[in-house]
């Protein structure tokens, strides 16, 4: 079994040393490179030392999931429309109407292959390995979406910083709640794909 302070490095690095450097300019083919490997190492640690199977769990609460993030997007949507309307009312949903295909596109590129790896590094892995080291579990969350909100830093938006910071509260909890990196993938590209939609993509690295 690893020791705290093995941990404690791995933190440090991972979570804290690994984003902030990619606000830094430097080539962006080294930072393809130590993404893919912490991406790897991460999936190691997962499959080979907390013993993950990736099996979807038998017994979620579909129901009350679903009725929970359904009220969630709804005050999500008011809130980011109205936000667009008033800052920038030419981008709401300029991609949906203007471009549907790409729409589409996007959807499911950023569904399968941001959201579903975000989870597995911020949640699964983040709440396996660190959640015994405190004690304080809303402490716990406030760190977990800090982290998150961390790791976009490389977008230099506070707005984005704000908003991966609360989504990071949000999706801290339902995995904490439910244990399951399904659920938390599905809430995390539904919240994500509907700001692509309303028009906020372009500040999220979204084509548009």
């Amino acid at each position: 079994m690893q020791s705290s302070a093995y941990k404690l490095s791995e933190f440090f690095i991972a979570f804290i040393l690994v984003p902030v450097s990619f606000a830094i300019e430097y080539p962006i083919w080294i930072k393809i490179i130590i993404g893919l490997l912490g991406f790897l190492y991460i999936l190691f640690v997962l499959l080979r030392v907390e013993k993950n199977k990736f099996r979807i769990a038998q017994n979620l609460d579909w129901s009350s999931f679903i009725k929970r993030t359904s009220l969630q997007l709804i005050g999500i949507a008011i809130l980011t429309t109205s936000y667009v309307w008033f800052v920038d009312s030419s981008n709401l949903y300029v991609v949906v109407l203007n471009k549907p295909l790409l729409w589409l596109t996007i959807l499911f590129l950023y569904s399968f292959f941001s959201v579903y790896p975000q989870e597995l590094i911020y949640r699964t892995f983040f709440f396996q390995r660190y959640q015994s080291l405190f004690k304080n579990k809303t402490l716990f969350i406030i760190v977990n979406a800090a982290l998150f909100s961390l790791a976009h830093i490389f977008f230099r938006n506070g707005l984005v910083m704000i908003l991966t910071f609360f989504g990071g509260i949000l999706f801290a909890l339902t995995y904490r709640n439910t244990k399951s990196t399904l659920l938390v993938t599905i809430e995390h590209a539904i919240y994500g794909c509907w700001l692509f939609t309303v028009g906020m993509g372009e500040m999220l690295g979204f084509p548009h």
